[in-house]
């Protein structure tokens, strides 16, 4: 009987990822929440995560990434970001002008994690669009590549 051939890397490669991709998915999201206290925020919360994906689809093939996170899965987190970012900023212009941090007060202690008021909204809305937009362009990059076959 003749065995079908796994996708993906070699048995080391699956095991360090599955040891290490929720390692770096929770420190993209950290990176995330405290981008307004140390350098980070949405933007490299983002990449972070969407790498943690990419790496498991580098390890395991694509049938296995895209049965946790598909296409259509990666579009929806994608506009629900691009929402929750222009919510942020029309509600700050309803309090006055364009992104006014509306949940600000004065009294709150600084340096803790709800210290930045809307701000750690707007990071976690780019952290959700930047990480499923680069998680989508991968995912096309992988379904259309050209295979150059084994010319001599």
């Amino acid at each position: 009987m003749i065995k079908k051939p796994e996708n993906g890397m070699t048995i080391i490669v699956k095991v360090v990822t599955r040891l290490t991709v929720g390692l770096i998915l929770i420190f993209g999201i950290y990176i995330m929440l405290h981008g307004h206290l140390t350098p980070g925020g949405g933007f490299a919360g983002g990449v972070i995560i969407a790498l943690s994906f990419i790496h498991m689809m580098l390890a395991f093939g694509r049938e296995t990434t895209l049965k946790k996170m598909s296409k259509s899965v990666a579009s929806y987190f994608e506009s629900i970001g691009a929402l929750m970012f222009l919510t942020v900023a029309l509600m700050g212009f309803i309090g006055g002008y364009f992104f006014l941090n509306f949940l600000h007060y004065e009294g709150q202690e600084k340096y803790t994690l709800f210290s930045s008021g809307s701000i750690l909204i707007s990071n976690i809305a780019i952290c959700l669009k930047v990480g499923a937009g680069l998680f989508a362009i991968f995912i096309t990059l992988v379904f259309f590549r050209i295979d150059k076959g084994d010319k001599k």
